[in-house]
């Protein structure tokens, strides 16, 4: 789980371009610091990949819980990053103006956490009903568990509204289930 060095970052390059499109006196200042925090850690990262990825081994068994707070700021590659990010412009922008900021803020943090906690327990219960200890070993970084959870909040705050995804209108309480697939589909692992 180390990114490849050296080359240019396409999705990196892409993100910029999307932001400089929104403009950023147009996004919301918590948005604009999570996206600022995860391309500064892309681009400088606390330690390498294997170092502050999450799994039942790191977090559980050697009770490495600074794995918690860092996973979900750094990304396998740029084009994890650009999906992430992009997806979080979009969603914050949303939610940042109708939650406010400093709620908006606890709640990423909160999520940040939270979804790291219930990975690795998803992954421990996988462990268990499957007597398969290989679960223990699977390592994850990324903001996609938080977005997921900001999606569904977006739902909530703005129920019967269509999403355009891969250019199909889906209703948006199924668009996080298709948006979860398609991601997966795109960027799998």
């Amino acid at each position: 789980m180390q990114r490849r060095q050296g080359r240019v970052n396409a999705g990196l390059l892409l993100l910029l371009y999307q932001i400089s499109q929104v403009g950023l006196q147009n996004i919301p200042s918590v948005t604009l610091g999570v996206l600022a925090l995860n391309i500064l850690l892309f681009l400088n990262p606390v330690r390498p990949l294997s170092e502050v990825c999450i799994s039942v081994n790191e977090v559980l068994y050697r009770k490495n819980w600074q794995r918690l707070l860092l996973s979900p700021v750094h990304h396998a590659d740029d084009w994890h990053l650009y999906y992430n990010m992009v997806s979080m412009l979009w969603k914050g922008i949303m939610l940042e103006k109708k939650l406010k900021s400093i709620w908006f803020a606890y709640i990423i943090a909160v999520f940040s956490v939270l979804i790291g906690v219930v990975y690795v327990v998803l992954e421990f219960m996988l462990v268990k009903i499957l007597d398969d200890p290989l679960y223990e070993m699977h390592c994850a970084v990324g903001f996609s568990g938080v977005l997921f959870a900001l999606k569904v909040l977006n739902n909530h705050y703005n129920p019967g509204r269509v999403s355009s995804i891969l250019g199909l209108q889906i209703s948006s309480k199924y668009a996080c289930w298709v948006e979860l697939v398609a991601i997966h589909l795109i960027s799998p692992g």
